[in-house]
C-alpha cells in the first residue's frame, strides 16, 4: 500500500512537470521580467518598403520623442535592415530612403542568399532574423533617446569551419532632393537643405568607410567568425537639430552599451505597461483590453516629440501619419495629457507646457503650434474648448505635486477669466464660441467640432477688437467651464487660495443652473444650444447634448432622460455607440460629415463617463465594450487607431495613428 502510494506521487509529479513544460511553451514571453511589454509584441504592424518619399501605406516606429522613425521591410530581402528613416525633420514628415542601412554578407567571398524570417515590433524595439546555410543573423533597433537611434547586427556562425565574413553596407537610392553625404573617418553625414536636423551614421572604428560622391557610400567590416561562435556589431544613427549639441552626442555613442539600452527601454516600458494593464476596471481584465492598451500606449509614443524649433517643450502630434498634423493643438494637448497622465506624469506635464508657452497677456492660448513656422503658421485666429483644468486636474491626482499646480494655477486662471472677457458677448454669464480674426471658419475651429449642423445658420458679432463671438450659446462650452469652476476650485485649495477655492464654487453653481434651464428641453429631453437671447433651442441631437452628464451639470431627471437616447439603438447605441449626431436626423452622414456622424472617440468617452456620473455604470460599462468591439482595428493586432469611425459599419475613417483616439481608449478602460 505505501509502495503503491509514493507510485501514485510520482506519476502525479511527471504529470504535473509536464504539463508545465508545455504551458510554458505555449506562454512564451519576450523575457521573464517583461510579461506586460510582451502584450505590445506586433499589436501594430510597422511592415512597409517605401515605395516613395510620402508613401504612407503603412506604419513607422519612433520612440524617445524622436523626429524620426523606421519600418520593418515587407518582402524577404537577400540584405538586410530596416525600411526608413521616414524623417519628421522636414517638410510634413518623408522618407529619406527604402533602406538608409542597407547591409549584404559574404562568407568566403561569396554573397550569402538570407531568408528572412518574421519581423517583430515590441514598444521598445524592433527586431528581424535572417539565416542562409551558414549563418544566422539578428538585427534590432532601439532609440537611444530622441537623438539617436542604435542598430545591432549579431552574426552566428551556424556551421562546423570557421569562416571569413565581410558586412557591406550601402543605401537604396535617396527618396527626397536636397540631399547631400560627407565623410569624416568612421562617420557619413547627410545634409538636407530643407532641415536644419543633420543626420549622422556613426559606423564602428574598425569599419572601412567610402564616400562614393555626394549621395553614395560604401562601408565594410571584416570578421573571422568560429563554429558556433556569434559576433555583434552597432551602428548609431542620429537626427539632431541645433538646439542641441553633436559633440556631446558623439562621446555618448562612442561609449554606448546596446543590451544595456535595449534593457532600459524594455523595463521603462514594462513599467508603464504595467501601469495601465493593473489600473484596467475590474469588468475589462480580459486580455484583449491589455492589447488595446498596449496598442494606445504605443500610438502615443510614436507621436511623442522633443521640443526642437518653435517647440519649446515635449509633447504629441495628433497623428504623425497624415502630413498636416505635425504640430501640437491645444484640446488635443489637454486630451492627451489626461491619457499619458496614467502612466508619465512628466510628459503630460510638458504636453501641458507646451501650449502655455505661448499663452498671451490676456490669457488667450493658442489653438495650434508648429516646430518651423515657414512650413505652417501658429494658428492665433482662434483657440479650442476649455479643458486645460480638467487636464492639470487629472495630472495631480496622480502624482500630488503640489508646485506643478503652483506653476500652472495662475495660469489656468488665466485662461478661463479670458472666455468671460472675450467670448460673452452680451455678458449674461454664458460663453460662446468665437474668433480673434472676425472669421466664421476660425469660429467654427475653435468649437473644435468645425462643421457640426448647430452651426450651419450661425452668423458672427463682435464684441471688441480682436474678440468676436458666434450669435449662439453653446451647451458644451458652459459644460466646460462649469467643470472648470469645480476644478479651479479644488486647485484653489491645494495651494491653500481658500478666498479663489470658494468664489469659484459660488460661479459653478449659478452657472450649474443657467445650463439646467437655458440648454435643456423638457419636451425633448435633451441639451441644445441656444440663440443669443437664450430663448430659442438650435435642434439636432448632437454629442454635445450629453457634456453636461460629464460635467456633472445636469439633474438626475435630465440625466435619465439623456440615458433613454444615448441607449436607443435608432439614435446613439449603433454598432460604434455614441457618435456625434443621432442616427436618426436627417443630415446624419458620418462619410461626407466629419462632425455630422462619425464617432469621435474623446466625445464617446464624455458620453460614457457621463453615464457613470449619474449611476449608470451598467449602461456605460455596455457601451464601453461596444465602442471597443465596434470600431474596425481597436480589438486584435495590426490595425492602427483611426481619428473617428463610422458608426453604424465600424469603418476607420481618415487620419490613422490618432492621438486623442487613443488618450480615450486608455480612459475608458482605466480605473478611476
Amino acid at each position: 500500500m505505501h509502495l503503491n502510494k509514493n507510485l501514485y506521487c510520482i506519476v502525479v509529479l511527471i504529470l504535473f512537470f509536464n504539463f508545465s513544460c508545455n504551458n510554458q511553451k505555449k506562454t512564451k514571453k519576450i523575457d521573464a521580467e517583461h510579461v506586460f511589454l510582451n502584450h505590445s509584441k506586433n499589436v501594430l504592424d510597422y511592415h512597409i518598403t517605401p515605395k516613395d518619399s510620402v508613401d504612407k501605406s503603412g506604419l513607422m516606429f519612433s520612440d524617445q520623442g524622436a523626429w524620426f522613425a523606421y519600418g520593418l521591410h515587407k518582402e524577404s530581402v537577400e540584405s538586410i535592415g530596416f525600411s526608413g528613416p521616414f524623417l519628421m525633420t522636414q517638410q510634413n514628415g518623408v522618407w529619406l530612403s527604402t533602406s538608409l542601412m542597407n547591409a549584404t554578407i559574404k562568407v568566403d567571398n561569396k554573397f550569402q542568399s538570407l531568408k528572412s524570417k518574421k519581423g517583430y515590433s515590441y514598444s521598445s524595439h524592433l527586431e528581424k532574423s535572417y539565416s542562409s546555410d551558414k549563418i544566422s543573423v539578428s538585427e534590432k533597433l532601439v532609440f537611444k533617446n530622441g537623438h539617436t537611434a542604435l542598430l545591432q547586427t549579431k552574426i552566428k556562425n551556424t556551421g562546423d569551419k570557421d569562416i571569413h565574413l565581410e558586412l557591406l553596407w550601402d543605401h537604396s537610392p535617396v527618396l527626397i532632393s536636397g540631399i547631400s553625404l560627407s565623410q569624416n573617418d568612421n562617420t557619413i553625414k547627410i545634409n538636407s537643405t530643407k532641415s536644419n536636423a543633420k543626420g549622422y551614421i556613426t559606423f564602428p572604428k574598425n569599419t572601412e568607410v567610402q564616400l562614393v560622391d555626394s549621395l553614395q557610400y560604401n562601408a565594410k567590416n571584416s570578421l573571422h567568425i568560429k563554429p558556433n561562435e556569434t559576433k555583434e556589431i552597432t551602428i548609431a544613427q542620429t537626427f539632431i537639430f541645433p538646439e542641441y549639441s553633436w559633440e556631446e552626442e558623439k562621446k555618448l555613442i562612442q561609449t554606448i552599451n546596446f543590451d544595456s539600452v535595449l534593457n532600459t527601454r524594455k523595463s521603462e516600458k514594462e513599467l508603464q505597461l504595467k501601469t495601465l494593464i493593473e489600473n484596467r476596471k475590474l469588468q475589462f481584465k480580459n486580455d484583449k483590453y491589455a492589447k488595446v492598451l498596449a496598442k494606445a500606449h504605443l500610438t502615443l509614443q510614436n507621436n511623442w516629440r522633443i521640443p526642437v524649433g518653435e517647440l519649446k517643450h515635449e509633447g504629441l502630434f495628433p497623428s504623425y501619419h497624415y502630413k498636416w498634423f505635425n504640430g501640437f493643438w491645444s484640446w488635443d494637448s489637454w486630451k492627451h495629457a489626461v491619457g499619458l497622465s496614467y502612466y508619465d506624469t512628466n510628459l503630460a506635464k510638458n504636453q501641458m507646457r507646451a501650449m502655455f508657452d505661448f499663452q498671451s497677456e490676456d490669457g488667450f492660448i493658442v489653438d495650434c503650434i508648429f516646430r518651423d513656422t515657414t512650413i505652417e503658421p501658429h494658428n492665433y485666429r482662434d483657440t479650442k474648448p476649455p479643458l486645460s483644468v480638467w487636464a492639470v486636474v487629472k495630472i495631480y491626482e496622480k502624482d500630488k505635486d503640489i508646485e506643478f499646480v503652483r506653476e500652472f494655477y495662475p495660469k489656468l486662471k488665466k485662461y478661463h477669466e479670458w472666455w468671460y472677457n472675450k467670448r460673452d458677448h452680451d455678458q449674461d454669464g454664458l460663453c460662446e464660441y468665437g474668433s480673434t480674426d472676425g472669421t466664421l471658419i476660425a469660429a467654427k475651429w475653435e468649437s473644435g467640432m468645425d462643421n457640426a449642423i448647430r452651426f450651419d445658420n450661425s452668423k458672427i458679432l463682435k464684441n471688441d477688437d480682436g474678440a468676436y463671438s458666434i450669435n449662439q450659446e453653446s451647451v458644451d462650452l458652459n459644460a466646460y467651464l462649469y467643470a472648470e469652476k469645480i476644478y479651479l476650485s479644488r486647485l484653489a485649495e491645494v495651494i491653500n487660495s481658500l478666498k479663489d477655492a470658494e468664489k469659484y464654487k459660488v460661479e459653478a453653481e449659478r452657472l450649474k443652473d443657467k445650463i439646467q434651464h437655458q440648454f435643456y428641453d423638457t419636451e425633448d429631453g435633451w441639451f441644445y444650444d441656444t440663440n443669443i437671447e437664450g430663448d430659442t433651442f438650435i435642434k439636432g441631437e448632437g454629442s454635445e447634448g450629453w457634456t453636461a452628464l460629464w460635467a456633472n451639470a445636469a439633474t438626475q431627471e435630465q440625466a435619465n432622460a439623456v440615458k433613454m437616447k444615448l441607449m436607443n439603438p435608432k439614435k446613439f447605441y449603433t454598432k460604434v455607440p455614441f457618435q456625434t449626431m443621432s442616427a436618426d436626423h436627417e443630415r446624419f452622414d458620418p462619410l461626407e460629415g466629419y462632425w455630422r456622424g462619425p464617432n469621435w472617440l474623446d466625445q464617446a468617452y464624455f458620453g460614457a463617463k457621463g453615464l457613470r456620473n449619474y449611476g449608470f455604470n451598467a449602461e456605460a460599462d455596455k457601451a464601453t465594450i461596444q465602442i471597443i468591439k465596434g470600431a474596425e482595428g481597436i480589438l486584435g493586432k495590426g490595425q492602427s487607431i483611426r481619428e473617428n469611425y463610422h458608426p453604424l459599419t465600424g469603418e476607420g475613417l481618415n487620419a490613422e495613428n490618432f492621438s486623442w483616439s487613443a488618450a480615450h481608449l486608455i480612459m475608458l478602460l482605466q480605473n478611476d
